[in-house]
């Protein structure tokens, strides 16, 4: 399994609540990273295709570092932001005009100082006139440029990236012809990547799952549920098969969402969730081993029937349950299945996301999902099905008269 990325890496960096995710999303023109008022909000290293000047870059937008916060996973949050540092080919420095040089944004420059790499300093909130008068603090730092934006709006958005493009290292990206682009746009047309979202509730091994298929730490992985907020997608090849693995966040019983200081955070969270649910080619549903499934798993299952996804159960933890014999997991799949009777005929895979035990046969089984998802069914063949299953069974209307079905055709997938 080969990890896969666009272009070179781009990494925006500074403390918490000073705008980093607002300004990736305005760069990548999405809005993939959850902005709120809350020191620490953004846990995990979020990643997302960029371009500028015809230049494609990997923009990765970290964890706030060495600020003010009381997100108790914050020393964890600082780890994975400082290794996602080491991989960048240019750091922007975001930094908050309203509140002027502080010790974090020290700290941080120390840092990203010693790596020696080039760093754009982006004073944001600029749009304020008293962050204005302090932009020329940002100077002490020694970094250069220092460039004056407001994410929120855009400002100086433009000559901050002029500065970044400026800096990124040479490659076979920035030489390629519209004819290769096109021939690259045109290969991935016939052969798409498969888009596979991870999904369940709080704490069943969701994250422990990414990162056992990407063999990395990817995602922060921690016994407090809730830990991940964002979803996380990051791209995969495995045996010539391209998959964008989703990380999502865990989906609570609707009554329990939204509540405490957290509230809106998670709301957002969970419609992140079901977004990635949408988009989706097949959804794997995680579920715990010693827990079993419930009604949440039940109604996350329902949705995605509901969208259109393939899905795949893959029951987590089956290393803290294996040996108690066949009747037991024959006992287990039945009632998983009784409780998910409308999915019955989807496959279930018991694994370890722990040990690593069955999750290559995941990836097999979500491309054979995937592949059956998209199969088109040729118009003379599905004309013969339909005139054998007429014959056996003559259709009627409500009025109890005979129907001719003359013609079927297959209109999608």
């Amino acid at each position: 399994m080969t990890r896969l990325g666009t272009g070179p890496a781009v990494v925006v960096v500074g403390r918490p609540n000073v705008g980093k995710s607002t300004l990736f999303n305005r760069i990548t023109g999405t809005r993939r990273s959850i902005v709120a008022p809350i020191a620490g909000t953004t846990r995990d290293a979020l990643e997302a295709p960029a371009n500028w000047r015809r230049r494609d870059f990997r923009l990765i937008d970290t964890g706030g570092l060495f600020g003010s916060t009381t997100d108790p996973l914050h020393d964890l949050v600082v780890k994975h932001g400082l290794k996602a540092i080491l991989d960048a080919d240019v750091v922007i420095f975001v930094v908050d005009g309203r509140e002027g040089l502080v010790p974090g944004d020290e700290t941080i420059a120390k840092h990203v100082h010693a790596l020696g790499v080039p760093v754009v300093v982006a004073v944001n909130k600029t749009d304020d006139k008293r962050a204005r008068s302090r932009a020329l603090e940002f100077h002490q730092l020694g970094l250069e440029p220092v460039i004056e934006i407001a994410a929120e709006h855009g400002d100086g958005v433009a000559d901050l990236l002029d500065e970044v493009v400026a800096r990124l290292p040479a490659g076979p990206e920035s030489a390629r012809t519209d004819a290769e682009v096109e021939a690259e746009k045109k290969a991935e047309e016939e052969d798409p990547e498969i888009a596979v979202a991870i999904v369940g509730r709080p704490n069943v091994g969701k994250s422990s799952l990414v990162n056992r298929l990407l063999r990395e730490e990817r995602v922060l992985v921690s016994e407090m549920p809730g830990t991940t907020r964002d979803s996380i997608d990051v791209l995969l090849q495995w045996h010539k098969k391209r998959f964008r693995i989703v990380d999502t966040a865990g989906m609570r019983k609707p009554g329990r969402v939204g509540h405490g200081d957290q509230g809106p955070v998670e709301q957002v969270s969970v419609v992140l969730a079901r977004r990635a649910m949408e988009r989706a080619d097949v959804v794997v549903l995680v579920v715990d081993a010693i827990e079993g499934a419930g009604d949440r798993e039940a109604a996350i299952a329902g949705e995605d029937e509901e969208a259109g996804c393939g899905i795949v159960i893959a029951v987590n933890k089956w290393d803290l349950v294996r040996g108690q014999g066949q009747e037991f997991v024959e006992t287990f799949d039945d009632k998983l299945r009784f409780q998910m009777k409308f999915v019955e005929y989807e496959p279930l895979i018991h694994l370890s996301a722990l040990t690593g035990v069955h999750t290559p046969r995941l990836l097999e089984t979500v491309d054979r999902v995937a592949q059956a998802r998209r199969k088109r069914v040729p118009t003379s063949e599905l004309n013969r099905f339909i005139e054998e299953a007429t014959e056996a069974n003559s259709p009627v209307s409500k009025s109890r008269r005979d129907v001719r079905i003359l013609y079927a055709a297959q209109t999608g997938t």
